[in-house]
């Protein structure tokens, strides 16, 4: 989950305020307590911008993922501040808000990709990227102090599904205006190479799926629209019906259709049709790839899914990966498939390619460096050895200096640059829907 600050002139800026399911809430847990009590909706602790919001200028939501954007509607009464995105997201946004049956009056400001709004006395300028899903962008945070580049979750993908293919040319201008630190993504900082395209999923995926005899049922992120359009070609050009089962699913579909990034030739069925086609006229996604008790696939395994029911010989694709702290949950869900003799492939046991991080591996990282050339390395969004690999690779890239840290240190980026360890208090709440 994701909500950073940043503050300048006695005045914050909030960007992105996401959430975690099926999650303890001490994080420590995540990875080393499979025994520990999870709740089902997690976020990080707002205390500390709470008691101060009159301070807080705005929050900027850089893309519709639920670990960017999904707590908003639960903690934005705590803010009550403008928030400042992109279409598709603010769609996503609204529709999550008539959903929750929670509907305050929260000022959303419609921003274009390219430009620059004042939000008190930061000057926010979002930069394309390419990710998993429509308008997702980075930020420079222009101040009198100084400029960031906030790069939040991106990849180079030069055959994105959604959106234009990455464009390295605006962040090679950036190395001209003196970046003074760029905070950056670390999730893949450990992985060699270069992640893999969407395209090359579609390839895996269209493989895998063509060559199932009877019904196959995809697991994935359920914002992940780009995942959800390369599936819904695979069944055109299979010959099946595409269904979404998952209200989450059908929200994130509705949103791209009515932001115009849903292709008008893809077709989806009433999910309840599934349960009457031919086996081998089925391709169904569903909610819950990392075991999540109530979704969709958990109720699948269980056979007591309303809409549809998957025999012996079925498939089910995990496209997506195994998050950390959620290999329990998962294991216990193939298990319950295996037992009722129903196929499944996880995409870190596959031939194929059939999942795409959206998040850069060390090539992206070195040539992100080399282009922006930035004063400070200041990783983030992973563990702590995904950092140091960031600060490892900032190094390389001839960044001279780099500040790694955890939850509630603050980093002082200027005049001098230091960090205050442990300088805030923070942690985890529930949400109680």
């Amino acid at each position: 989950m994701n909500m950073n600050l940043y503050g300048h002139a006695e005045q914050w800026l909030m960007i992105d305020c996401g959430l975690t399911f099926n999650s303890p809430l001490n994080p420590e847990d995540d990875y080393q307590a499979s025994h520990a009590e999870k709740h089902e909706i997690v976020c990080a602790d707002p205390a500390f911008i709470s008691r101060q919001k009159e301070r807080l200028k705005g929050i900027v939501i850089t893309h519709a993922h639920e670990d960017h954007i999904g707590a908003l509607p639960y903690l934005w009464h705590r803010f009550k501040c403008p928030v400042y995105t992109t279409k598709y997201t603010a769609e996503t946004l609204r529709r999550k808000l008539a959903r929750n049956g929670n509907k305050p009056n929260i000022p959303i400001v419609e921003v274009e990709s390219g430009q620059t709004i004042a939000i008190g006395d930061f000057k926010v300028e979002w930069l394309p990227i390419t990710h998993s899903l429509p308008e997702a962008h980075g930020l420079t945070i222009h101040t009198d102090a100084g400029s960031v580049f906030h790069t939040a979750d991106w990849k180079i993908d030069l055959a994105p599904v959604t959106d234009k293919p990455f464009r390295e040319h605006p962040f090679k201008l950036m190395r001209k205006q003196n970046i003074l630190a760029m905070v950056c993504d670390s999730t893949n900082a450990l992985r060699e190479g270069h992640s893999v395209s969407e395209q090359q999923c579609y390839h895996g995926l269209s493989k895998l799926i063509g060559e199932a005899k009877k019904r196959v049922v995809v697991g994935c992120f359920s914002s992940n629209i780009a995942r959800l359009i390369t599936l819904a070609r695979i069944a055109n050009e299979t010959g099946r019906y595409f269904a979404l089962l998952g209200r989450s699913l059908q929200n994130t579909v509705a949103a791209a259709k009515s932001t115009g990034h849903w292709p008008e030739d893809l077709n989806i069925i009433d999910s309840h049709h599934a349960g009457y086609l031919m086996a081998d006229e089925v391709l169904a996604v569903a909610t819950g790839s990392q075991g999540e008790p109530r979704a969709a696939l958990t109720r699948l395994a269980q056979d007591n899914y309303r809409d549809l029911s998957l025999d012996e010989g079925d498939l089910v694709i995990f496209s997506s990966i195994v998050i950390p702290g959620n290999e329990k949950s998962i294991d216990k869900l193939c298990d319950a498939f295996k037992a009722r003799k129903i196929t499944t492939v996880l995409s870190e046991s596959s031939r194929l390619p059939i999942h795409a991080s959206g998040h850069p591996c060390q090539d992206e990282l070195r040539k992100m460096y080399e282009w922006v050339r930035p004063q400070i390395a200041v990783p983030t969004h992973g563990e702590i050895p995904h950092m140091i690999a960031n600060a490892e690779i900032a190094r390389q890239s001839h960044v001279p200096k780099s500040l790694t840290g955890l939850n509630g240190d603050i980093f002082i980026l200027a005049p001098q640059q230091k960090m205050r360890k442990n300088a805030v208090r923070t942690g985890r709440i529930i949400i109680q829907q």
